[in-house]
C-alpha cells in the first residue's frame, strides 16, 4: 500500500518541498541571528557595553551626550538634541555627510528621467525629510518606552533607600540592571556624578534631555530632599503610582476614544476619496465646471471646511493627561 503511494508521487513536488524547507529554516535561523536576545551575562545597555569594553568615563559621555558647544541645527532644529533624544551618538555632522550623500547619488540615479531640477527636489526630500521624519518617529518611541520603564526604576530605588544604600548607589543600580533606554540615561547620571558634578546638577540634566514632566518631578523630588531632607524612599514610591496611575488612564482613555479616532479618519478621508473616484469614473463631473469662476474659491472654501472639521475631531477624540 505504502510503496503504490510512493510510486504515484512525482518526484519533482519532493524537491520542491525540500527546497522549501531548508529556504524556511535558513531565513528562520538567519531571524533568530540577527534578532537575538542578549543574555543574562551580556550588558543591557549601550553605556554598560561601553563599560565592558573598558572605556573611561570622559569618552562614555562624549559619545552618550552632546558638547555644550555642539549644537548644529537645520532651520532651527536642534539636530544634536533631535539623534540624543532618539537614543543615537550626538554626530550632526555624519547624518548630514550620510544625508548629502544619499542625496548625490538620487540625484544622479533620477536625472536622466526627471532632469536635473526635480531630481535634485526629490532627492533632497528623500535624503533629508526622510530621515528626520525616522528620527522623530525614533524620538516619540524611545520618550514612550522611557515613561514606561521609570516606575520600575524608581521602584528599585526606592527599594534600594529603604535597604540603607545610599542615592547614588541606588541610582547606579538602575543603570546596571535595566535595559535601555533607562539604563543608559541613568548610568550617564552616575558617569556625571563620577566626573564631578552634584546629585541635583546630574538629575537636571536628565530632565533636560527627556523633556517630560515625570523626569521634572523625579528631578524636584531628588532636590527637595536634597536640601531639606525627608523619606525620599516613600516619595519615588508615591510617584512610581502616580505615573502607572496615569499610564493606565492613558490606555483607558485610548480605548474608549478608539470609534471616535477611526470615525474622525474616515470622515476626513471619504471627501477627498470620493473626488478622487469621481475624477476617475466620470472626467466630466468635474471637467465641465472647472473653468467656472467660482469653481476655485468654492474648492478652497470646501478643503479648508474639511481640513477644519478633521482638525476639530481629532482634537475632540485626543487627550492628554
Amino acid at each position: 500500500m505504502m510503496d503504490d503511494i510512493l510510486q504515484r508521487v512525482d518526484p519533482s513536488w519532493l524537491i520542491f518541498i525540500g527546497v522549501f524547507l531548508g529556504a524556511l529554516l535558513l531565513i528562520e535561523g538567519l531571524r533568530q541571528l540577527l534578532s537575538r536576545r542578549e543574555t543574562n551575562d551580556e550588558a543591557r545597555s549601550r553605556r554598560m557595553r561601553m563599560v565592558a569594553a573598558g572605556t573611561d568615563i570622559r569618552e562614555r559621555l562624549d559619545i552618550l551626550v552632546p558638547r555644550r558647544d555642539a549644537k548644529a541645527g537645520v532651520g532651527g532644529l536642534d539636530l544634536t538634541g533631535l539623534l540624543v533624544a532618539a537614543g543615537l551618538p550626538p554626530r550632526p555632522g555624519a547624518f548630514a555627510l550620510a544625508a548629502l550623500i544619499v542625496a548625490g547619488t538620487i540625484a544622479l540615479g533620477l536625472r536622466p528621467f526627471l532632469g536635473l531640477p526635480v531630481a535634485g527636489l526629490l532627492a533632497a526630500i528623500v535624503a533629508f525629510a526622510l530621515p528626520l521624519l525616522v528620527l522623530v518617529a525614533i524620538r516619540e518611541e524611545r520618550a514612550k518606552r522611557l515613561v514606561a520603564q521609570l516606575p520600575d526604576a524608581l521602584d528599585l530605588m526606592a527599594r534600594g533607600l529603604k535597604a540603607g544604600h545610599p542615592l547614588n548607589t541606588s541610582i547606579a543600580t538602575v543603570a546596571e540592571t535595566m535595559p535601555d533606554p533607562i539604563g543608559t540615561e541613568f548610568g550617564i547620571v552616575v558617569d556625571l556624578v563620577t566626573y564631578g558634578d552634584d546629585i541635583n546638577t546630574a538629575m537636571e540634566k536628565l530632565s533636560a534631555r527627556n523633556p517630560n514632566e515625570d523626569f521634572r518631578y523625579l528631578a524636584a523630588a531628588i532636590a527637595i530632599q536634597h536640601g531639606s531632607g525627608g523619606n525620599l524612599g516613600r516619595v519615588l514610591t508615591i510617584l512610581s503610582q502616580v505615573i502607572r496611575g496615569r499610564m493606565m488612564m492613558r490606555r483607558k482613555i485610548k480605548a474608549m476614544s478608539a470609534e471616535g479616532r477611526i470615525s474622525a479618519l474616515i470622515l476626513s478621508v471619504i471627501p477627498f476619496l470620493m473626488v478622487g473616484l469621481n475624477s476617475i469614473i466620470t472626467p466630466e463631473y468635474y471637467g465641465d465646471i472647472v473653468n467656472d469662476p467660482m469653481f476655485m474659491p468654492l474648492a478652497v472654501v470646501a478643503v479648508a471646511l474639511i481640513v477644519t472639521n478633521a482638525l476639530v475631531m481629532f482634537k475632540l477624540v485626543n487627550f492628554k493627561i
